[in-house]
């Protein structure tokens, strides 16, 4: 049987994870590579749809930095986050979240989810594997559309592709 302190604690690493997110999610929209640095940990990776983008920290920092480099305003707004627990000082999540892009001067919107790892560190909650999923993307005008077909992952420059998470 879990004792009141375990489950307080596991309420305290919910909490801190999703402030983690929130973080992340701040620093990429106000270009603070420094604070997205502080989200991970030195040997961490990021993904977008299974394929590795950035290896350790100062990798993903630059993968991040250079993607920014074609984007004007963003908003990242985190919905929910469904984390688990495999020991003490590690877990699981899925973050889900909606995003609004100006890349190359046009409006994008879409929704993504981050599969994520975390890792406890000297009491901090750092990511250590993230992977985003995207469900849909598009320019604002396209969206109803996109979303209705069978391709509804539109990022500007590419050919439309499926969701990472079709309907079945």
């Amino acid at each position: 049987m879990n004792t009141i302190e375990h489950r307080l604690a596991r309420l305290e690493d919910r909490a801190a994870l999703d402030d983690l997110n929130v973080r992340y999610f701040l620093a990429a929209d106000g270009d603070d590579m420094d604070g997205i640095g502080k989200s991970f940990t030195a040997n961490a990776t990021f993904s977008t749809s299974g394929t590795v983008c950035g290896e350790g920290r100062q990798g993903i920092i630059d993968f991040i930095a250079q993607s920014r480099t074609h984007m004007g305003l963003t908003v990242h707004t985190p919905h929910y986050g469904l984390y688990t627990f495999p020991d003490i000082d590690r877990a699981t999540g899925l973050v889900g979240a909606h995003l609004e892009l100006v890349i190359g001067g046009q409006m994008i919107f879409g929704a993504v989810r981050y599969q994520d790892e975390y890792t406890r560190d000297n009491g901090q909650w750092q990511i250590s594997r993230r992977d985003m999923r995207t469900i849909h993307m598009a320019p604002w005008s396209k969206v109803g559309e996109a979303m209705a077909s069978d391709a509804p992952v539109c990022w500007p420059g590419a050919d439309p592709a499926p969701s990472d998470y079709p309907k079945r």
